[in-house]
């Protein structure tokens, strides 16, 4: 069966997410939704650098509710829930990067309402938070028992990422630390954080109060830092960690965290990835313990990460090749707890 995807939004995501589907042997693009008008009208393939597809991105909502689709992969920079909403009634499911990982049911009354009044499933993903908060260490802690700790962690230079404007207005890069510490990003950061925490102290029955405690690190230049996203002046805001911390008598249990530096150089206090460089790590603390270490999933340069990112490929692989799973599931907002093994497809060179 072939199943008809629509793409909603086409920034680094959105691009990404244009090329799994037209590689994936059970999908086809069926439509595609923009933001900008300098984009409405464009073949939807050639904003991704494909060959053309004839489906026009569109900036009109209404179209592509009307769309003939099964699917929605849902990207936009910021989640709205109404439009979700309108997306599942209309009874398209949906797959998303940015929001509803593992959501409080209490919470998200309509939305549930709104999959079982199309007859279509909901179901957010991504890589981090995603797989490597979620996922990969609940299938590790498989191996091992009487676990007293998980922790999954991201090391990266965000002078990788080709978003200059978030970084420096949502992200908080290139400010004051009082501006950096007042933004938003804490919080666009925890709703999916901390519902990876939760998804883990629940599956695992770790005795953690509701409450996930967040906590921020900054460091600021020490000289001028050449960034994408503009020069970074001393007294600015270069690097920022955050963690997301589920605890038990006082002590962590389950722990996120990212670390994001405009390189290792003229910080204060000094960051550094340390020895194994730009990574992500997922450790698990128990009988017997372990940690596994991802590489690959950052660019080898900042050119490179300008050009194409890894990670942002991979979290749009995830939603991709999440469509066939998440079109067969029974209606409703489903998580990776309700979902059964999400793999990838065969290139087609070397498939049956």
């Amino acid at each position: 069966m072939t199943y008809r995807v629509i793409q909603w939004a086409t920034g680094g995501v959105g691009r990404a997410a244009i090329e799994a589907i037209a590689r994936h042997p059970e999908l086809e693009l069926a439509g595609c939704w923009v933001h900008s008008p300098a984009k409405d009208g464009r073949d939807a393939s050639e904003l991704a650098g494909l060959p053309p597809s004839g489906i026009r991105a569109s900036t009109d909502a209404g179209r592509l509710l009307a769309t003939d689709a099964d699917c929605v992969v849902y990207a936009p920079l910021v989640p709205d829930a109404g439009v979700v909403a309108r997306l599942l009634r209309s009874g398209k499911n949906v797959v998303t990067p940015v929001g509803w990982i593992y959501p409080d049911p209490a919470r998200v009354t309509e939305i549930e309402a709104a999959c079982q009044a199309g007859g279509v499933t909901l179901h957010g993903t991504g890589i981090h938070p995603g797989g490597i908060t979620e996922r990969f260490p609940l299938t590790l802690s498989a191996l091992s028992s009487a676990v007293t700790h998980i922790r999954a962690e991201e090391f990266s230079d965000i002078r990788t990422y080709d978003a200059p404007d978030v970084i420096r207005h949502v992200m908080g890069f290139g400010g004051t630390p009082e501006d950096a510490l007042a933004s938003p990003m804490a919080a666009l950061l925890g709703a999916g954080f901390k519902a990876s925490v939760r998804m883990i102290v629940d599956a695992m029955g770790f005795a953690a109060a509701g409450k996930i405690a967040t906590r921020q690190e900054i460091a600021v230049a020490t000289a001028a830092i050449d960034s994408p996203a503009g020069v970074i002046l001393p007294g600015q805001v270069a690097a920022r960690r955050f963690r997301w911390e589920a605890e038990v008598a006082g002590r962590p249990v389950v722990t996120a965290a990212v670390n994001w530096l405009m390189g290792e150089e003229n910080l204060d206090p000094p960051r550094t990835f340390g020895p194994a460089g730009h990574r992500f790590e997922i450790e698990i603390t128990g009988e017997p313990s372990m940690k596994v270490t991802l590489t690959g999933l950052q660019p080898g340069s900042v050119a490179d990460g300008l050009v194409r990112n890894p990670g942002v490929v991979a979290t749009a692989n995830h939603c991709v090749n999440a469509v066939p799973y998440v079109c067969r599931a029974q209606p409703g907002i489903r998580t990776y707890l309700d979902l059964p093994l999400i793999a990838g497809r065969a290139a087609p060179e070397v498939a049956v």
